[in-house]
């Protein structure tokens, strides 16, 4: 169940990220301004984004078996438009784009999912798996532009749309529940108030919109950042781009992992201090080789495993019926965290011809958030544990404790 989760979530994401490997492609065409590129590529991800509360809250009532084939199948529709017919005008980029966000929202379905499949004390490593595909962004930086130039623009997204029917149809054939799954009985309006009032809520939220919100941030928008500020050649900015997903993807789980055993607070603070440190360090626009290339590699493996010690947070502290709703709200602020980004850098870079100011900006929110972790955060998270073990029995009473 966890690999079949895990690979929904690379399909979904993977037709979630095709129009931003073709974002300088369209800049050129459509003769776009920096900001109507930057907000071509960042409309999937608010859309998809918010699409997170309301899918997390119906997977909590009708479970991933069901959820997952509906959002791959829905998905389908605008990757076949964008494809075939929506690539001609912004407008219609920005409509295929709107629609196009319904896959980010299959994380919303996994999550609750895969955390039902697990004992406490491993929910940490199981989430940060299915975390990793998140990679499938990877494979569209991959994929997309070389598809497009061996044969033709739409090529891709049949590709695409074909791979998302075949897991939509596999998933409601193979996909199981878990067996004794806590299923709520209050309707979504009052779940989502309830889920409103838990502190996790909001913890995780915060930190969620720094660790996952700059990754998604940086796997929309490096590909133009390296090509305007590098100089760097399309194929080769995309290729770069699609290490630093890599490296995020593969420390998503670590994190996780990590998580399980010295507790995700720690693992946060020390994700956090990495990205100050790498952000302040390419804000003085340092050449490639070696400097910048280090900088973007450390922060690619402090957002991936800052992300999953995020949700090893959540998974610890979220009671089990609520995992989707609490889900959906973080993952909403993690991809709003990544909306707003590309917006900025690309209107600073219009207003001042750098993007130093950006990566400052990013250093401060980043310092901001582990201030934060190591105050705010920490003191729930060890009161949490000592007030409310929940039943997963002495091994995860300790783990609760260790956060610290």
């Amino acid at each position: 169940m966890l690999a079949l989760a895990t690979v929904g979530f690379a399909v979904n994401f993977w037709a979630w990220a095709l129009l931003s490997p073709l974002g300088p492609r369209f800049k050129e065409g459509l003769d776009l301004s920096s900001f109507e590129q930057s907000l071509l590529v960042a409309v999937p991800v608010v859309v998809g984004s918010l699409g997170r509360i309301p899918v997390g809250a119906l997977t909590d009532r009708f479970g991933g078996r069901i959820m997952f084939p509906i959002v791959s199948a829905v998905t389908i529709v605008p990757v076949l438009y964008l494809g075939l017919a929506g690539h001609s005008s912004l407008a219609a980029l920005l409509t295929g784009g709107f629609f196009l966000g319904i896959g980010g929202t299959a994380f919303a379905v996994g999550v609750p999912f895969v955390n039902a499949w697990f004992p406490p004390e491993r929910r940490g490593l199981a989430i940060g798996v299915f975390g990793a595909g998140m990679g499938g962004t990877a494979i569209s930086a991959l994929t997309t532009v070389k598809l497009v130039d061996a044969n033709s623009m739409k090529t891709p997204f049949l590709i695409t749309a074909a791979v998302l029917a075949v897991y939509a149809v596999t998933a409601a054939l193979l996909l199981r529940d878990a067996p004794g799954r806590t299923v709520p009985t209050e309707p979504p309006a009052r779940r989502l108030a309830a889920t409103a009032r838990l502190g996790i809520t909001w913890q995780a939220s915060a930190l969620y919109a720094v660790a996952f919100g700059g990754y998604v941030a940086f796997s929309v928008y490096l590909p133009t950042y390296l090509k305007t500020g590098y100089g760097l050649t399309q194929a080769d900015a995309a290729n770069r781009m699609a290490g630093f997903v890599l490296l995020a993807v593969v420390m998503r789980p670590i994190g996780g992992w990590l998580s399980d055993r010295v507790g995700p607070v720690r693992v946060l603070a020390g994700s956090l201090t990495v990205v100050v440190a790498g952000a302040l360090a390419q804000s003085f626009s340092p050449a490639l080789a070696p400097v910048g290339t280090l900088a973007f590699l450390a922060m690619a493996a402090a957002l991936g495993a800052g992300s999953g010690a995020t949700f090893a947070l959540v998974a610890l502290r979220t009671p089990a019926n609520q995992v989707g709703s609490v889900t959906g709200v973080v993952g909403a602020a993690g991809g709003l965290g990544g909306f707003l980004p590309p917006l900025v850098m690309g209107s600073l870079y219009g207003e001042y011809g750098t993007y130093a100011a950006g990566l400052v900006l990013l250093a401060v929110v980043a310092a901001a958030a582990l201030a934060f972790t190591l105050t705010g955060v920490r003191t729930a998270a060890e009161g949490g544990g000592r007030r409310k073990p929940r039943t997963g029995g002495r091994h995860e009473h300790h783990a609760a404790g260790t956060t610290a």
